[in-house]
């Protein structure tokens, strides 16, 4: 019987806390923008934007 080598599982530590907000929009701007192309464009999201602004009260 071959004697095989014993893995160890190594991983790197993950990052604790918050990423930076400008991280974040860049991560997320590219599926905003093929949302806008799918779902009609700009007049959709004002719609909702307009929609939500009253249900907040602004």
């Amino acid at each position: 019987m071959a004697l095989t080598a014993q893995r160890t599982h190594t991983s790197r530590p993950r990052r604790q806390g918050r990423r930076h907000p400008l991280v974040a929009t860049l991560m997320a701007l590219p599926l905003a923008v093929l949302l806008l192309v799918v779902f009609d464009g700009w007049e959709t999201v004002a719609t909702q934007a307009s929609s939500v602004g009253v249900m907040l009260g602004r």
